[in-house]
């Protein structure tokens, strides 16, 4: 299967983005421009999702930490998203008390 991004009303302003295939480091940048042109909340739905990379997770991370909804996420994705969530606030913590970490910028 391949990456496919379907939009749908989700009534009261928000948009759905309903993803399904292999999102791949490649794909990332085409979601991110949909998110920008959300106006209100959003949602990604990822119930039909079969495979993504560390990017698109990294990538999924930052957009959850941002306030996009994560909806019907695979639990092996929602571990994964989880673990970058929880570096990422790391690197937060880290960066707010001055202390160096070797973690990549997305």
């Amino acid at each position: 299967m391949i990456f496919r991004i379907e939009r749908l009303a989700g009534g009261e302003g928000l948009a759905v983005l309903r993803v399904s295939g292999r999102i791949h480091g490649e794909h990332v940048d085409t979601l991110k421009e949909l998110l920008e042109l959300e106006k209100g909340g959003v949602v990604v739905d990822l119930k039909e999702v079969l495979l993504v990379d560390r990017e698109a997770v990294m990538f999924l991370a930052l957009s959850e930490a941002n306030g996009v909804e994560l909806r019907n996420c695979p639990a092996y994705i929602r571990e994964w998203v989880s673990r970058e969530r929880t570096r990422i606030g790391s690197k937060v913590s880290d960066s707010n008390t001055g202390a160096a970490n070797d973690v990549e910028d997305v």
